[in-house]
């Protein structure tokens, strides 16, 4: 990549960054003189500065992923400990956050150790402008997935934990156990030898090609449902979030780059291609 498409990628996401903290922090709670929610949005694209630094010098990508995971660990504790006192509403939103972020901070981070590297920061791990680009859009992709629950926990309502907000965590549960369920299924399906070469069409991957793709948008719908509630006017914004994630995994990374390198591989494999025709992309097959 170019370094002035690089220099323009990172000040888009930043000026994006400054809309939502100014959407998000509509009606907030403030520590100081300063939004809850602004003060977390600083945090979030502060923590991936600094880590970038020694990760620039060392050109290493190993704790690239850990550090987006513990972005959101960073701004729940801020989120917490700035509103001064806890509800049982505000704690349930950072506990779903906080699982979620742990979880996919300890399989990234075994994913890395289990590969040694990520092919994807070969070239750009050697380029300031593009390897700092990258952290800048993590930093980006952490606010506006975590925004709605940001939001909420910066409410100045003591909401009470209603049926909208258990359905929401419904939602939250359902999506996170198949995410879990379908990321084990095929780490179980890859350390078997005798599946080197071949593509994984068991389980949760017999209904869908990306179920752990569909489990993390359905969880963070739940989120989102049980948001909703604490939010008011500018601050709606944040609802953004489990489109964005749809629209990230669908259209930018994610599927896109996971089934082109499967047409790649096992294109014209007469199995595979029974399996793509009758296995829908992320919706699952439930006959």
């Amino acid at each position: 990549m170019k370094t002035s498409a690089s220099v323009l990628a990172t000040g888009t996401a930043i000026l994006i960054g400054v809309l939502v903290a100014l959407a998000g922090s509509s009606g907030g709670l403030r520590w100081g003189n300063f939004p809850i929610f602004a003060w977390g949005a600083f945090l979030i694209f502060l923590v991936q500065w600094v880590v970038f630094v020694p990760a620039w010098f060392a050109h290493t990508e190993h704790f690239f992923d850990l550090t987006g995971s513990f972005a959101y660990l960073a701004v729940v504790a801020l989120a917490l400990v700035s509103r001064g006192s806890v509800n049982p509403y505000s704690l349930l939103v950072a506990i779903m956050v906080t699982v979620w972020a742990l979880r996919l901070g300890a399989f990234l981070m075994a994913r890395v150790r289990a590969v040694g590297s990520d092919s994807r920061f070969d070239a750009m791990k050697y380029r300031f402008a593009w390897f700092l680009m990258t952290w800048t859009l993590q930093g980006l992709w952490v606010l506006l997935t975590a925004g709605a629950a940001l939001a909420a926990m910066a409410s100045p309502e003591d909401r009470r934990i209603d049926a909208l907000a258990l359905i929401g965590v419904a939602l939250w549960a359902l999506g996170f156990g198949i995410e879990v369920a379908a990321d084990e299924q095929k780490r179980r399906f890859r350390s078997r030898p005798e599946n080197s070469n071949s593509f994984i069409a068991t389980g949760l991957w017999a209904r869908s090609r990306h179920p752990n793709y569909f489990g993390e948008i359905l969880l963070w719908c739940g989120m989102a449902v049980t948001a909703f509630p604490a939010l008011s006017g500018w601050n709606m914004v944040t609802l953004v979030s489990p489109l964005f994630v749809w629209l990230l995994l669908t259209r930018v990374s994610g599927v896109p780059l996971l089934e082109s390198a499967a047409d790649r591989r096992w294109g014209g494999d007469p199995e595979y291609e029974a399996y793509k025709a009758s296995t829908p992309v992320l919706l699952f097959r439930i006959w």
